[in-house]
């Protein structure tokens, strides 16, 4: 099943801020997500965000958090954090 990856503008503010080779890391790691967003698997550090309504995922890059949420065949990018900042604005 493939899914489409959809970016929310929150998510492409903090993209653009990175140096390039973070960024073509972030990318790789979003076409992963397309084949299967919800199985962690090498190099795909993939985790359900509990008491999260509507269920959120995260994916672990690093130092970076991509938090996305799944509907039918697609994947919702909401947000990219950095480690330190923490879930709590979630």
């Amino acid at each position: 099943m493939v899914y489409t990856v959809l970016v929310s503008g929150t998510f492409q503010k903090s993209f653009r801020k990175l140096p390039k080779n973070m960024q073509d890391k972030i990318r790789k790691h979003l076409q992963e997500l397309k084949e299967d967003p919800v199985t962690s698997r090498p190099h795909c550090d993939l985790k359900v965000l509990q008491d999260t309504d509507p269920k959120k995922h995260r994916l672990r890059i690093g130092d970076y958090r991509i938090i996305y949420s799944i509907d039918n065949k697609r994947v919702n990018v909401i947000e990219l954090i950095k480690r330190e900042v923490g879930y709590n604005r979630l």
